[in-house]
């Protein structure tokens, strides 16, 4: 299955900001802080998943 490196980066992206968001949402209010460690997890996520090769796929010895 091949799926492609910006997917795999942009979902987890989206993971590491809703999780820190929701912790963040459990008094109800988000701070600039909060929001901005949201951003950073976001961003540090889609950076490191980006830049890390896919797997490479076993060739055949037949």
């Amino acid at each position: 299955m091949k799926v492609s490196r910006y997917a795999k980066a942009v979902v987890a992206a989206v993971v590491a900001g809703a999780g820190s968001l929701g912790t963040a949402m459990q008094d109800g209010i988000v701070t600039q802080g909060e929001a901005v460690t949201a951003a950073l997890l976001a961003l540090g996520a889609l950076g490191v998943v980006w830049k890390v090769p896919n797997r490479q796929e076993p060739k055949d010895s037949a």
